[in-house]
């Protein structure tokens, strides 16, 4: 089969090959056509080396597609069936799992250093366990999550993880209010999410913040009051609040300066919520008299913060309910050469649907 490989770790390019093999299937196991796939933000960092992702790699981990075959065991799930691919499946065992943090449930990460394929040159893994940018991958049973036969493949494939990590962060990690002010840093597609998150919530002010003009038009039509460059910000934080700060700021990033910006621009005992995910040497810095002086709360999102096959039906929910918009999603997105390219190639027939920059 095809799929989009990366060969070496800090490469800009990914290579399309037709000799690579999805291997692994067995009992436990799920083998799946894919169907759609996104270009999450974290495939990016792996590809760089900011995330930890032995190479050489098939990148993606946001898919959907049509499940070929289970292997023994497997109970719930049937060839033909349609699913989303779930890169973090909970055990329902581990000590997170049984306080009810399944988001933080490391069991299936484990699978992160078994590689996924093969081609005649050697094993090639699978980025966090998965590697979407392939026609064919094999998982974990609990990585193969049904959906309704009315949802997209190009949806659900982004519910896989950039929407239910932008709309969780807000529901169930910050639980903003209504009628809040609330500030959003990096305007991808986690953060368009987060935006949408806001405003379920029912806030009042929500500003979103971005270097890239056409990410600020994308967010007002996702529901910003107001979208802002980054040197702008501290005007909108005096227009807006009466420079005060906002009650919730969102950084979507995934770097300690943007981290330190959003600590200042959120108001005193309002909410830090931290999105993205970044490299383990980029250290926050705070003094430890703000730290207690300004009683902010700060808040990791780790996939959205709650349960993710709740998180994904809460999505799928406000989808046919007309209260987030996922199809808008999909033409929200930016040119990679190198990488688009890669995946416009394997753009044909049944292949992958479409490329979403998350």
């Amino acid at each position: 089969m095809r799929a989009a490989v990366l060969h070496e770790i800090g490469q800009d390019k990914l290579e399309v090959l037709d000799d690579v093999e999805a291997v692994g299937f067995g009992p436990g196991k799920v083998k799946i056509r894919v169907r759609a796939t996104g270009l999450c933000h974290s495939d990016l960092s792996a590809m760089s080396g900011v995330l930890p992702q032995p190479a050489p790699f098939v990148p993606g981990h946001e898919g959907a597609g049509e499940v070929t075959d289970v292997g023994d065991g497997v109970t719930g799930i049937s060839p033909g069936d349609r699913v989303l691919v779930c890169w973090l499946p909970a055990c329902g065992a581990c000590p997170s799992c049984k306080r009810g943090q399944t988001h933080l449930c490391l069991a299936g990460l484990m699978n992160a250093g078994t590689p996924n394929f093969k081609r005649p040159g050697g094993d090639v893994f699978g980025f966090a366990g998965t590697g979407t940018f392939a026609e064919e991958v094999v998982v974990d049973a609990g990585c193969a999550v049904p959906i309704p036969d009315d949802l997209p493949y190009e949806v659900a494939a982004l519910i896989g993880c950039g929407v239910t990590t932008g709309l969780g962060a807000a529901i169930n990690t910050a639980r903003v209010e209504a009628g809040s002010s609330v500030a959003v840093i990096g305007c991808g597609g986690v953060g368009i999410s987060a935006i949408q998150g806001a405003r379920v919530q029912g806030a009042a002010q929500i500003v979103a913040v971005d270097p890239v003009a056409s990410r600020r038009e994308a967010a007002l039509r996702f529901g910003a009051t107001e979208a802002v460059a980054p040197d702008e910000l501290a005007d909108a934080k005096q227009r807006v609040t009466a420079g005060e700060g906002f009650d919730y700021v969102f950084e979507v990033v995934g770097r300690a300066a943007t981290a330190r910006t959003a600590y200042e621009t959120t108001r005193r005992g309002g909410t830090l919520c931290v999105v993205g995910a970044g490299a383990m040497d980029d250290l926050f810095q705070l003094n430890m008299f703000e730290l207690f002086f300004d009683e902010k709360r700060i808040l990791p999102s780790m996939y959205g913060g709650g349960d993710v096959l709740r998180s994904y039906e809460r999505a799928v929910a406000l989808w046919r309910a007309g209260r987030i918009d996922l199809e808008g999603l999909i033409t929200h997105r930016v040119r990679l050469d190198g990488i688009n390219d890669a995946l416009d190639q394997m753009r044909t027939g049944e292949a992958l649907r479409t490329c979403i920059e998350i």
